[in-house]
């Protein structure tokens, strides 16, 4: 049973729309810390510029025009149940900052423990050491998003993707843009670019993607044991993912090309072709709370009509915007994010993983979905007539 039973009348105007309550999905990314780590990472931009200017700044345009594109490509894949920015922001810096500052730290005690014949590191440590702390600090994230409130927002296998993949975004951009700085000569930077923004632009989130994959089913799990062996396992195989990157550079240029297209490419494959199967599954699920809403009158029949598919709900807001302008579109919009926000708390609790946390949360979404619809009232009214081409 839902905890809300809403009457939606046929025509309300609403002169004075009730304010919406603050969403649990904006909470958990503290502006302050965002802008300490956004602060380390400019630091280190800052002290790679003093050392190397000119092939920093070639570093930094290469690598943040394809870093662009990675994030839209996630972008993308979050559009059914958009993260809140903030969160993401917050992933992104944590990889361009305490991954980054962690692994090098770890690395260079660990390369000093295990090397002592020479200052260049170890083989060891880069097909080994560095995979096992690297592939850490950026899966710590996903950890600190399993508690607390951030919990909410990993609904689905597609959220766990996202944060982990904007993580090692983060990690990989300032990582990028050391090793194009550090190249001897323009067209070894231009190389290294090559090699690194055009072969292998995915390849620190496909790596941590593994991780993601143990984080997503640690959650669907009862004990602690069975959530930690989860996450160790998708930690371990992302840890043999980036070990297999890293030495088949030690081996050769065969080798190198060879892991790639023999390895790295299908494994990358299967890795789009499972984020777009678990868009679709969000699909579903808000699909198949729909008539649990519509029975409960939080949603008109006719808003079900258009609430699961995105292709229609784009074209609704689209339709909203026209009949009153950039406010109502927004309002649609919020509405439709919220009715969302509660089918996948609704998923949960069906799902057996309900307590008085999750209860209250769906309270919660209830309200919001209620505040939303007030918000959006004359445009939802008016949408009630509206028909959605096919």
């Amino acid at each position: 049973m839902w905890t809300a039973l809403v009457e939606y009348p046929a025509q309300v105007s609403y002169p004075f729309p009730p304010q919406l309550p603050r969403p649990v999905r904006k909470v958990g990314a503290p502006l302050a810390v965002i802008i300490v780590l956004g602060t380390v990472a400019g630091l280190i931009l800052t002290l790679l510029t003093a050392v190397n200017p000119a092939g920093t700044v070639i570093g930094f345009v290469l690598a943040t025009t394809a870093t662009t594109l990675v994030v839209l490509s996630y972008l993308w894949l979050d559009r059914w149940e958009p993260e809140p920015p903030r969160l993401l922001v917050f992933a992104f810096v944590w990889g361009a900052s305490v991954a980054v500052v962690v692994s090098v730290g770890l690395e260079v005690v660990f390369d000093a423990a295990v090397n002592t014949a020479g200052s260049e590191s170890s083989p060891f440590t880069i097909a080994v050491g560095a995979p096992l702390i690297e592939e850490a600090a950026k899966g710590a994230f996903l950890l600190l998003m399993m508690t607390g409130v951030r919990r909410a927002e990993l609904n689905s296998l597609t959220d766990c993707l996202v944060y982990a993949g904007m993580t090692a975004i983060g990690f990989a951009w300032l990582e990028n843009i050391f090793y194009i700085a550090d190249g001897g000569s323009l067209g070894d930077s231009l190389l290294t670019a090559g090699l690194r923004l055009v072969m292998g632009p995915f390849a620190h989130p496909l790596f941590t993607t593994f991780t993601a994959i143990g984080v997503h089913f640690a959650l669907q799990q009862r004990s602690w044991f069975a959530k930690a062996g989860c996450v160790v396992l998708g930690y371990l195989a992302a840890v043999v993912m980036h070990g297999l990157w890293n030495g088949s550079t030690l081996v050769g240029v065969g080798a190198y090309f060879g892991v790639y297209v023999v390895w790295m490419m299908p494994v990358f494959a299967l890795a789009v072709t499972l984020a777009v199967r678990s868009r679709r599954r969000e699909q579903r699920v808000v699909a198949e709370k729909l008539p649990g809403m519509v029975a409960a009158g939080l949603v008109t029949p006719a808003e079900a009509g258009w609430l699961g598919s995105i292709r229609t709900r784009k074209e609704v807001v689209a339709a909203a915007t026209r009949f009153g302008g950039r406010p109502a579109g927004r309002g649609v919009k919020n509405f439709a994010i919220q009715v969302v926000e509660l089918a996948f708390v609704r998923d949960r609790i069906d799902r057996g993983f309900g307590d008085a946390r999750v209860f209250a949360l769906q309270q919660l979404e209830v309200d919001g979905v209620v505040a939303a619809r007030a918000a959006a009232g004359p445009a939802l009214h008016w949408l009630n007539g509206y028909r959605p081409p096919v």
